[in-house]
C-alpha cells in the first residue's frame, strides 16, 4: 500500500493505491490522523488505485471522519472509489456517511 498526501488551497488530498488490510491500515490510519493534526478537516480520499480495503482500513476512514466532523469543522469525502470497494461500503452502511464523487477534481471542487 502507497499513501502520499497533497495539500491544497481549501482541503487536502490523501491518494490511497495497493491493497488496505490489517497490516497497512494503520500507516493510512497515520497519514490522515496528521492532518487532522495540524487542524486541516476538509479531506479528499482518492481510492482511484485501490485494490482491495478491509474492515481495518474503514475503521481508519471513519475515525478521520468522526474527527474531521466534530464541531462541524470539515468532512472527509471520497473521489474514484472502485466498484468492489464500492459494493462493501454500501454493505457497511457507509454510502450514507461520506459523500463519493467520480474523479478527484469534482470532489476537490466540492469544498
Amino acid at each position: 500500500m502507497e499513501v502520499t498526501t497533497q495539500q491544497f488551497k481549501h482541503c487536502d488530498l490523501v491518494t490511497v493505491s495497493g491493497r488496505v488490510d490489517s497490516a497497512t491500515a494503520p500507516k493510512l490510519a497515520e497519514a490522515l490522523e496528521a492532518i487532522v493534526n495540524e487542524g486541516h478537516f476538509k479531506i479528499v480520499v482518492d481510492m482511484t488505485g485501490l485494490e482491495y480495503m478491509s474492515s481495518a482500513g474503514f475503521r481508519a476512514l471513519i475515525a478521520a471522519q468522526r474527527n474531521c466532523k466534530r464541531y462541524n469543522r470539515g468532512e472527509v469525502v471520497f473521489a474514484g472509489v472502485p466498484a468492489n470497494t464500492h459494493s462493501a461500503l454500501e454493505l457497511a452502511g457507509f454510502t450514507t456517511l461520506f459523500q463519493i464523487f467520480t474523479d478527484v477534481t469534482t470532489a476537490v471542487g466540492s469544498f
